[in-house]
């Protein structure tokens, strides 16, 4: 059904049918109550699929990634298509509006997406509102962070600080962003120093009151080996939870697509990514002898896709751009795949 209006769909801007869509889907649950329909055609539910990772008990490995629920204001709607876990944000301490539109644009000759949104997005404290009063249905939610755009690099830690004090009780765990290539500066932050100092003082924030939560780090494509071994020695010198693989990419090498939109200044996501993502999941897994989970995204588009970083190290996936090429079936999809391979 979903390829059927796809075509439909991808005559919009991509932000408006986003908005369009999502806005479809509360009216329609609000009116005519689908959720039990919802879930009857796209969850599967079978013991085999639960994952503990983290101290977290997953309901299944599939995940959405961070930036399709900025706001928190559809987690409701969206995990009704059988998700195991979502991710929200990222969010940061005041609201910011982002990039100027036009930013985001579509590469179907490539099945891929080009992003510069820019950590747009109401406030981390109407995030937590919403979170508060979230029945959650199981779900599990993450809650992605980072830091104000007008924020100097030099102050950064503060805002992450603020976000994560507010999402401390609403979030099951917590996803440091210093991978975004929209935001000007910010993988500056992805350097030894500047890192390890937000990752020390989250930790000596986490475990105070005898209540912690699972603090990962979302770390981009494009890190050389030598800078993936200093995320490895990080990773294990702050005790943090585990890592988040990966980002979207500044590199444009192979794409197929015609025209200026390739030359868009922003992350590229979608099957470009498949092949890197997955070899710095393995590159991670086994330089470090799996010394922590690590949560697979980019690319994937089929329950294939998502064994593939299944079998190079990760212990849950998440799709972003598959979901919206693919449609939502892809999440039944492989969990299906996932128990073929059982």
């Amino acid at each position: 059904m979903y390829q059927l209006i796809k075509p439909i769909f991808f005559q919009f801007e991509p932000e408006k049918i986003h908005h369009f869509v999502t806005g479809t889907l509360k009216f329609f649950n609000r009116v005519w109550g689908v959720k039990p329909l919802l879930k009857s055609v796209f969850q599967l539910n079978d013991p085999r699929l639960e994952r503990e990772v983290f101290g977290l008990k997953f309901k299944n490995p599939v995940g959405l990634a961070a930036g399709f629920d900025k706001n928190a204001s559809s987690i409701a709607e969206l995990s009704d298509f059988g998700f195991g876990f979502i991710e929200i944000g990222t969010v940061t301490p005041r609201p910011q509006p982002g990039n100027d539109q036009p930013r985001m644009f579509r590469l179907p000759a490539d099945a891929a997406l080009i992003n510069r949104m820019g950590f747009n997005n109401e406030g981390v404290d109407v995030a937590a509102l919403r979170l508060k009063h979230l029945k959650r249905d199981g779900v599990i939610i993450g809650g992605n962070i980072g830091k104000n755009k007008v924020t100097p690099n030099a102050d950064a830690v503060n805002d992450y600080i603020k976000c994560f004090d507010a999402l401390f009780d609403v979030v099951d765990y917590f996803v440091v962003n210093v991978s975004s290539p929209n935001t000007p500066g910010l993988r500056e932050l992805q350097e030894k120093g500047p890192l390890k100092n937000i990752l020390n003082t989250l930790q000596q924030r986490n475990n105070k009151n005898g209540v912690s939560r699972p603090i990962l780090l979302k770390i981009a494509p494009d890190l050389t080996d030598a800078q993936l071994d200093d995320i490895i020695e990080i990773v294990v010198e702050t005790g943090i939870a585990g890592v988040i693989a990966t980002n979207t990419t500044i590199s444009r090498e192979g794409l197929t697509s015609t025209g200026n939109v390739k030359n868009e200044i922003g992350g590229l996501s979608g099957k470009p990514l498949t092949k890197r993502s997955t070899e710095v999941i393995r590159y991670l897994s086994e330089k470090s002898s799996k010394a922590f989970p690590i949560i697979g995204v980019g690319g994937i588009h089929s329950a294939e896709d998502a064994i593939e970083k299944l079998n190079a190290g990760a212990a849950l996936i998440q799709i972003y751009t598959g979901f919206i090429y693919e449609g939502p079936a892809l999440i039944k999809k492989i969990n299906k795949g996932i128990l073929r391979n059982a």
